[in-house]
């Protein structure tokens, strides 16, 4: 399959845990790892996420950032594709202070979708798409600060949550007590109901995938394979460290998996 990533070893140049399992997961894990965004200008993007949403440049390649140990890197677009409307709703960011995080953002280019409002036994939260098209939710979760989940739209959130945990392990709990999701260290995976509808796949739209460091690229590919997941790019070597491959969830997200240095 042809490949038309953009990899290096910055992409994982990240602290990793030790390998780790939940339950009867079949593939051994190291740490949730990465979000790719497509976007027309990928420089002018990492400025705006290090100006904006106090993102940390890697030393290379140019197009990548990191918030906390969780990378985001960027890609070049021809257009725009927005998130909304894919599986791949948005991603969240936990903040200190989301009033001041809100007026910050005045006059940066993004769109503010919602006000700050405070959720009950929640946390307050708004919602912002920035100016590549990407959906994210700020919000003031003092408990899981730093990059805070990435939030799926699909028809059945419960069976989507199960074909995660059954693959990739996680900690099955409930976002303060109210959003049932799974947590991979400070990273939580959260999927909500479409009502019925089909969301696009992620692969062409703004936020393109989720990601996980594992141990095993071959266990992987395996587990991937044995339960009838898509191949969207074959494992291969990044370099002598690093073993890379994408698959497709039922809903139509993009799952990368890495297989980094212990």
């Amino acid at each position: 399959m042809k490949r038309t990533l953009n990899l290096s070893i910055a992409t994982v140049a990240l602290a990793v845990v030790a390998g780790s399992t939940v339950g009867d997961a079949s593939i051994r894990i190291t740490g949730y790892h990465n979000i790719h965004i497509a976007a027309v200008d990928p420089e002018a993007a990492v400025e705006w996420y290090i100006e904006y949403l106090g993102a940390v440049k890697t030393p290379t390649p140019a197009t990548h950032v990191t918030i906390g140990d969780t990378l985001i890197a960027f890609q070049p677009a021809e257009s725009l594709q927005p998130s909304d409307g894919s599986v791949l709703d948005h991603w969240g960011l936990s903040v200190p202070d989301l009033d001041a995080a809100m007026a910050g953002l005045e006059g940066s280019g993004a769109t503010i979708i919602s006000e700050p409002e405070e959720i009950p036994g929640l946390f307050k939260l708004a919602f912002i798409e920035d100016p590549f098209g990407v959906k994210v939710e700020l919000v003031e979760d003092a408990d899981w600060p730093g990059f805070h989940h990435v939030h799926l739209r699909v028809p059945d959130p419960a069976a989507t949550l199960d074909w995660y945990e059954s693959l990739l392990g996680g900690e099955r709990e409930q976002l303060k007590g109210q959003i049932e999701g799974l947590r991979y260290d400070g990273v939580w995976l959260l999927a909500a109901d479409s009502g019925g509808e089909m969301p696009a796949p992620s692969a062409d739209r703004a936020l393109r995938n989720i990601a996980w460091s594992i141990a095993d690229i071959d266990e992987a590919d395996a587990a991937f394979n044995a339960v009838g997941a898509p191949t969207l790019v074959e494992p291969f070597a990044v370099n002598e460290f690093v073993k890379v491959a994408f698959y497709q969830d039922p809903d139509g997200v993009s799952v990368e998996v890495l297989e980094l240095p212990q």
